[in-house]
């Protein structure tokens, strides 16, 4: 698996997002722009939905999570952060804590906790309250 592809394309999902939030519906691009949004996430799917979907099976086998494992871009956040700068350029983003697909967990029984899929690099985090763990990362 070509990781750094696999996180390029992840930056590119999310900075389309970016784009496509900050626009209104009447805005004449907007259906076009998430139409590219829907055939980049079909295109990620296809080349590592698989090798995405193993990785959360075994993040959900490990954190003891009762919920179905879903596909890799239902874990994408609904709005990121651009919090920083790699040395290479590439951004550094994060998310709110209430982002992502809400999980049930046996390690936080009772508890609101939430997976999510973020870029550079690429990770899941889960949020449990104001505790956040990364539980998996390229």
């Amino acid at each position: 698996m070509d990781t750094k592809k696999l996180d390029a394309a992840l930056i590119e999902l999310v900075e389309k997002r970016i784009q496509l939030s900050g626009m209104s519906y009447s805005d004449e691009r907007y259906d076009e722009l998430e139409e590219q949004l829907h055939d980049l996430e079909d295109e990620f799917i296809d080349q590592y939905g698989d090798y995405l979907e193993t990785a959360l099976e075994k993040v959900h086998d490990t954190h003891d999570m009762d919920s179905d494992v879903l596909l890799p871009t239902a874990y994408l956040a609904q709005k990121y952060n651009k919090v920083g700068q790699h040395p290479d350029g590439r951004p550094i983003y994060d998310v709110d804590q209430k982002e992502g697909v809400w999980v049930e967990t046996d390690k936080f029984p009772g508890k609101e906790a939430r997976l999510v899929l973020i870029p550079s690099p690429t990770r899941f985090v889960l949020s449990v309250g104001k505790h956040r763990e990364e539980v998996w990362k390229i």
